[in-house]
């Protein structure tokens, strides 16, 4: 039974009755308006909207296919020439397919075995026959000549782009052909109540799709992608992820400048590989990589390199994206070199990957040449995807490959609170890839249970373990900060990663890490009150010179700015009487009498240069109002500016003004 609709609006006496061939098929939840003429054996799905009412006619030729939402409409008086010779609004060829969603808005012309992809629109232009456009294109205002190919997301709006518009091939032809006899399938379906051949013309046409796409001559000798790659792809495809591409040359490659070459358009696996296989072959002889997006967070989840200049595209043995890695979420294929493979160091490496994917952590890897390892300027590589450790270790082994001749590290993630937990060296230009002791017991610390140091430590004086007990049993937490001797000279500390432990035993773990990691250079200790947010306590607990022991903090003295908060009052007495060997006995009564005064006491330094221009350089503030404790900081402050000229500055905290200054040392 053909059913015709029409929808009903106020002025419909005044427009012509849509002509609808008998052999046509127009679903009842398609409106038809106005002078529309539907040739036979044609398809309208519902959900389609052709309104005549402002321009017309309209044509659709013989079993060409209107799918689902589609919207078709006219301008005014503008017109178009039909292949009959006749003015139209819109007029659309034989055997030709407007996919969802599609816009067709006239004036326009669609030619004869055409495809016009999904959410795509064509306006005020020719469309030859037997073109191909995909998804999410826009044509406006050109001719584009017979036997094109438009892909997707493309926007052609001058005849310039539409004349070097590429070739339509023969895979998406068949693949036009395929979807216009399978509604036709479906639409015999719905006529005639009962099955039909239309799961044989599915196969039929997955047949027909299958030797198009080997024997296509723009793929070349292309047989299939490696069993790899398919499986990534499907992988991707079923986690509700797109599937970006992006290429490069070898010179932008080294840069990492990617160019995109656009997205999937098809979610089915099948589609999609010849989707990628004709772009692996529109950039042979570059790099391709394909990239997994998440579409709600809109953020990347995988990058996976599938073609280097060096291979042929998508050869039979699968070289094409064999061991081209960055943090996919699969299995690298082929085992890794021995420059770049964990080798003897699986077990510790694998016990530091295990202790941060139980903790429930993300594992992210960076890379650095030894430029850039020593400005700190490392290039992210991306993110583990796996869970399992087995899988995750082939990833790392895959990456360590690639980055052969380089600094790679590991990055604990908690995607909770979006911080860095952990960073740690797995391998080294050298070729060694097992961090030292030190480093490997960081990542044990994130998530074992805090026990006691057992045998003291080999980086950490007793005078800073004290410190860290005395500051961690107050509610205190641990930072630490590194900088090179040229940043330690202007006070350009650079921030560690976060202690997050409050247990003794992981925090001098983390501490002795951070040590080892930035060896040669100054490394401090910093207790912080998490409720006031500010500082209590800063020591420098490693110099380059090999000293690792806790020297005089430049904030509170190292013996009693923590543990000697609780003398007595019999030995804070006596600490009042306190000498200095650096400082002179005016000096010594100055601080006494600002101490005594309820006052503060800072200090400033200035270079020889800086002093005649009065460009004073503040130090850390002293916190303690302990005369003990301020004498101690002030000598450190003294030993690190040592052939500067240093002034003491006593502060009222209730004015917030300075009430005296003193220069206590010049070079």
């Amino acid at each position: 039974m053909v059913v015709r609709k029409r929808a009903a609006p106020s002025r419909s006496r005044e427009l012509a009755e849509p002509n609808i061939h008998e052999t046509a098929y127009v679903h009842s939840f398609a409106n038809l308006i106005g002078n529309v003429t539907v040739g036979s054996g044609a398809i309208v799905s519902p959900g389609t909207s052709i309104r005549a009412d402002d321009g017309s006619p309209f044509y659709i030729g013989e079993r060409s296919n209107i799918q689902e939402g589609v919207v078709i409409h006219g301008l005014g008086n503008q017109k178009v020439l039909g292949s009959d010779r006749r003015e139209y609004s819109v007029w659309i060829g034989r055997d030709t397919c407007i996919a969802h969603l599609a816009l067709i808005h006239g004036p326009a012309y669609v030619g004869d075995g055409c495809f016009i992809g999904f959410r795509s629109t064509v306006f005020n232009a020719r469309v030859g026959a037997n073109c191909i456009v995909m998804m999410h294109a826009l044509i406006q205002d050109v001719e584009i000549p017979a036997g094109k190919y438009v892909p997707s997301g493309a926007t052609v709006t001058t005849q310039e782009q539409a004349d070097r518009l590429p070739d339509a091939r023969e895979v998406d032809r068949v693949f036009a052909r395929r979807l216009i006899e399978l509604n036709a399938a479906l639409r015999s379906e719905a006529v005639g109540g009962g099955s039909t051949n239309g799961a044989s013309i599915r196969d039929r046409n997955g047949d027909e799709l299958q030797r198009a796409v080997s024997s296509d001559t723009s793929v070349g000798n292309m047989t299939t992608l490696n069993p790899e790659t398919n499986e990534q792809l499907r992988t991707l495809l079923q986690q509700g992820y797109r599937i970006g591409i992006e290429h490069a040359n070898a010179r932008r490659f080294k840069t990492k400048s990617w160019l995109t070459a656009g997205t999937l358009s098809s979610t089915r696996v099948d589609r999609a590989l010849v989707e990628l296989q004709g772009v692996l072959a529109q950039y042979n002889g570059e790099y391709i990589r394909i990239v997994g997006i998440d579409p709600n967070a809109k953020r990347r989840v995988a990058e996976l390199i599938v073609q280097r200049p060096g291979d042929s595209v998508a050869n039979g043995n699968g070289s094409s994206g064999s061991s081209s890695y960055r943090a996919s979420s699969f299995s690298v294929p082929s085992s890794p070199s021995t420059n770049g493979s964990l080798n003897g160091a699986t077990a510790d490496v694998s016990e530091q990957v295990r202790s941060l994917l139980r903790a429930g952590y993300q594992i992210g890897v960076e890379r650095a040449t030894v430029r850039r390892f020593k400005t700190k300027s490392w290039l992210t590589v991306g993110t583990l995807s796996s869970l399992r450790e087995a899988e995750a270790m082939t990833e790392l082994s895959g990456i360590l490959a690639e980055c052969g001749g380089e600094y790679v590290r590991l990055i604990g993630i908690d995607p909770n609170a979006k911080r860095r937990v952990v960073e740690t060296i797995v391998q080294r230009p050298d070729g060694s890839s097992t961090p030292t002791q030190s480093v490997a017991s960081k990542v044990a610390a994130v998530t074992n249970s805090g026990s006691a140091v057992s045998g003291g430590s080999t980086h950490l004086g007793a005078e800073a373990i004290d410190q860290v007990r005395s500051l961690l049993s107050q509610g205190y937490r641990i930072g630490t900060e590194h900088a090179s001797k040229r940043r330690f000279k202007t006070s350009s500390w650079k921030s560690c990663a976060p202690i997050q432990s409050t247990q003794v035993g992981q925090v001098l773990r983390e501490l002795e890490a951070c040590m080892t990691e930035h060896e040669g250079e100054y490394v401090r200790l910093i207790g912080i009150d998490p409720k006031a947010k500010r500082r209590v306590l800063e020591t420098v607990i490693q110099r380059p010179n090999g000293v690792s022991g806790t020297t005089s903090s430049r904030g509170q003295s190292a013996a009693s700015s923590v543990s000697g908060m609780g003398q007595s009052a019999a030995s804070y007495a006596a600490s009042q009487n306190s000498t200095s060997d650096r400082l002179d006995r005016d000096a010594i009564e100055q601080l006494r009498s600002l101490l005594a005064q309820g006052c503060k006491i800072g200090t400033e330094h200035a270079t020889a240069r800086r002093f005649k221009t009065q460009s004073w350089q503040s130090c850390s503030p002293i916190v303690s109002t302990r005369l003990s404790d301020v004498i101690s900081a002030l000598e450190a402050c003294l030993q690190e500016h040592q052939g500067e000229y240093v002034r003491l500055i006593g502060i009222d905290p209730k004015v917030k003004r300075r009430v005296a200054e003193m220069i206590i040392q010049r070079p």
